[in-house]
């Protein structure tokens, strides 16, 4: 029997299991259909878009509640078709340049645990940074240039980040709530390593000690590379002397110096 309609990309847009039409197959209808003469002002109306193809609907203020669902979902989604479950987050200033040795130890830091994760009883490991310069570009760039696939997590600013060239393009996100990006860095996280940097890697870095201090996550290393940096630029005795933390709260970081050490921590505690 002849079909009434024919449509030569129908066939490739349905998914397989069901009869209905998918929602992109309603869009392509919803765009493509002839228009009425009598009814363009209603077609015309803005009432009348797809709700999910209707952007200033998305975009106002009272859909902020499915916009941080989408956001939350969509790498979710993403990082659980390409397989990938567990990572190490490598933070760190996107102002240091390539000549600076901590990007140097970065770099080496990322080749090191792309290549040895999934031996040794531990499992699969995927690199992932704020996907930026600096820092965040020498550990994508270690990753890929031993051969393996690395995370960037952008974010939109005022001035653009663009995201380095080092991300496997298909694990490069772009976020707009920074909440729901460092959701992400720990979802998956078995650790956790910051370089020196300034005020993103310090709200990175408290986020996961309040965490892990507060019992919502499970412990796990976050290691704060470059103890002088660090020690220099944070006097943690003086949340003990004050009364403000448990001395074993202090337990739940330690400083590295060392690109070894720190993979031998991270392997460690998964074995252990």
């Amino acid at each position: 029997m002849k079909k009434k309609f024919q449509d030569v990309d129908r066939e490739k847009r349905r998914k397989p299991g069901h009869l209905f039409h998918d929602a992109a197959e309603d869009r392509f209808h919803a765009q493509h259909k002839d228009m009425p003469t009598q009814a363009k002002a209603q077609i015309n109306s803005p009432a009348y878009r797809l709700a999910y193809d209707d952007i200033d609907y998305l975009l106002a203020d009272d859909q902020r509640p499915m916009r941080l669902l989408l956001e939350l979902d969509k790498p979710e989604a993403k990082l659980k078709a390409h397989g990938i479950e567990h990572t190490v987050g490598i933070f760190g200033s996107a102002r240091i340049h390539e000549n600076n040795s901590y990007y140097q130890q970065a770099k080496e830091l990322a080749a090191l645990i792309s290549s040895k994760s999934g031996c040794d009883g531990c499992p699969d490991l995927y690199v992932v940074t704020g996907g930026g310069p600096g820092i965040m570009e020498a550990a994508n760039r270690g990753a890929n240039e031993a051969g393996y696939e690395s995370i960037g997590l952008n974010i939109v600013l005022p001035h653009e980040q663009y995201p380095n060239a080092y991300i496997t393009p298909e694990l490069c996100f772009r976020f707009h709530y920074f909440a729901i990006r460092k959701m992400h860095f720990l979802l998956r996280a078995r650790a956790i390593v910051a370089f020196p940097g300034g005020f993103g890697t310090m709200d990175e870095v408290f986020e996961a000690l309040t965490l892990v201090q507060t019992g919502k996550i499970e412990p796990l290393p976050i290691l704060l590379f470059g103890s002088e940096y660090w020690q220099r630029l944070i006097n943690f005795d003086v949340f003990i002397e004050e009364g403000m933390v448990n001395s074993d709260d202090l337990d739940c970081f330690a400083f590295v110096d060392d690109v070894k050490e720190v993979w031998e921590i991270i392997r460690q505690s998964m074995v252990d």
